[in-house]
């Protein structure tokens, strides 16, 4: 089965019509801004996927990751399949229903990469201003985005994790 790009205005219709529309992005991304109606269905929770013999349309947040995964979409709908062109973003542009919820947490990835960003500009300053030994702090943060990277597994995100503002969300959505 092949899955067939819509643009917002074509996936409003199709939603109206009694397609079910998966966001398949993580929760904490779902829980701060979501389509309403959308069911939340990360790419790895797939094999759960119940849509009957209806038409399904999927979105991310930009239309890449739904892009990059579009044959295992494609493979987890048993009826018409598409995804939405821009993903929420598109959505949002077009004017159409978006819900956000500003009491949430930013997505992990976000706080990580701010946090990096920030330790990295840290390092810098204070090795210029202070002592130039302040540059391994720098040099730590990006050999850790390089191990993120290479291997899927960040310690700052698991770190960032444990922090007050996202185990609160965590919990609103268990």
């Amino acid at each position: 089965m092949t899955i067939t790009p819509v643009k917002p205005a074509e996936a409003r219709r199709l939603i109206e019509a009694g397609a079910k529309l998966v966001d398949i992005r993580e929760p904490d991304e779902h829980a701060r801004e979501h389509i309403p109606g959308a069911a939340n269905v990360p790419v790895g929770a797939l094999d759960g996927l119940d849509t009957g013999d209806c038409a399904v349309v999927f979105h991310c947040r930009s239309g890449a990751r739904t892009d990059a995964n579009a044959s295992r979409l494609a493979a987890a709908a048993e009826g018409p399949c598409y995804m939405l062109e821009g993903g929420i973003e598109a959505w949002r542009r077009a004017g159409l229903d978006v819900a956000l919820d500003r009491r949430q947490p930013l997505e992990l990835m976000r706080q990580v990469q701010l946090v990096a960003g920030g330790l990295a500009l840290l390092g810098v300053v204070l090795g210029f201003l202070v002592n130039s030994g302040f540059f391994a702090l720098s040099g730590f943060v990006g050999a850790g985005l390089m191990v993120a990277g290479a291997t899927g597994w960040c310690g700052m995100a698991r770190l960032l994790k444990l922090m007050p503002w996202n185990r609160r969300m965590a919990a609103t959505l268990a």
